[in-house]
């Protein structure tokens, strides 16, 4: 019940905002920010539900503004113009959102390893990587899926031009439950653990198993010019996420009800899942400079990014 209040009395404080920083705020008053999520509100957001609901960005002086993406949403430019603090990026639309001159800094990464996998159906043809040539293979359409594929198969000895890839949209689960292809891309907590609960066998390979490294799929994002502006927000909303998820590290149960009372459309049995399995991969560790070169150098190799990342600009490792 504490956690229900708080956060009730958080989203009734934060009503009718819209805009950022929280101008013409009281003296000592928390100042207003804004964070758009990457996608739905789910389990990987947990810490930062898990942080609004504890108090921790109050703490830290920060009321925070949590925003899910709606359709139309374009959470770099929405960064590049001001229109809100920060978004959490899926760290390939970060590297993307850079060399198209939108000046973003990746500030914290939510989670430690890809997410991203070809997952197969156990009963069917695919029984590693390579043997997806000649098979019809799923992508949702995203260049981020072609180099998954192309890792896969090219890590484990075979041909990725032999693979027959057919664009499903988000549409994995539907495709691999009704035998449409043979596999598809997507992610091993969400559409790994929804064919599992539906009952389809299946075989997940993941990327960085295949070719990839270990990078941080998801990441606190910020403009340049905040973080040159208001340093001292950008390093209080750090701290508090990083709290947030230390406390869902620590406590999945709450940081599970956290995510639940601020999105009860969500059901539980399937977050609950999703978590569990992201458990390993949540903590909060700071940035590793080594594993984001070797992510740099992999997004360039298999053409998400036109030229080298500077990537001592396109993440702040100073925390």
């Amino acid at each position: 019940m504490r956690r229900t209040v708080a956060l009730l009395a958080t989203v009734l404080a934060l009503a009718g905002m819209t805009g950022c920083g929280g101008d013409g705020a009281e003296p000592g008053a928390p100042k207003g920010a804004t964070l758009v999520l990457d996608f739905v509100p789910n389990a990987v957001h947990s810490g930062i539900y898990a942080a609004v609901a504890d108090g921790f960005y109050r703490e830290h002086g920060v009321d925070l503004e949590v925003r899910a993406p709606g359709e139309s949403t374009d959470a770099p430019k929405l960064l590049g113009a001001g229109k809100v603090d920060f978004a959490i990026l899926d760290i390939h639309d970060l590297g993307i959102a850079r060399e198209r001159g939108i000046d973003l800094v990746g500030v914290m990464p939510l989670v430690q390893r890809p997410l991203a996998a070809v997952i197969a159906r156990a009963d069917g043809p695919v029984g590693r990587p390579r043997q997806m040539e000649d098979h019809r293979v799923g992508v949702t359409g995203l260049p981020s899926d072609e180099a998954v594929v192309e890792s896969e198969v090219e890590a484990d000895g075979g041909d990725p031009a032999k693979v027959d890839e057919v664009t499903i949209g988000f549409n994995a689960v539907a495709a691999l439950a009704a035998g449409k292809v043979d596999a598809a891309t997507g992610f091993w907590n969400a559409e790994g653990l929804a064919l599992r609960e539906r009952g389809v066998p299946v075989r997940v390979f993941k990327v960085d198993r295949f070719g990839a490294p270990a990078y941080p799929e998801l990441v606190l994002t910020t403009s340049r010019k905040t973080l040159a502006a208001d340093p001292e927000l950008v390093e209080a909303v750090v701290a508090a996420t990083r709290k947030g998820y230390e406390a869902a590290e620590e406590h999945p149960r709450s940081a599970l009800d956290d995510l639940l009372a601020a999105n009860p459309e969500l059901d539980r049995n399937e977050q609950q899942a999703q978590l569990q399995a992201l458990l390993p991969v949540l903590h909060p560790d700071p940035f590793d400079d080594a594993v984001l070169r070797e992510w740099a150098a992999w997004d360039l190799r298999h053409g998400l990014l036109e030229k080298p990342l500077d990537v001592e600009q396109a993440f702040d490792q100073s925390g």
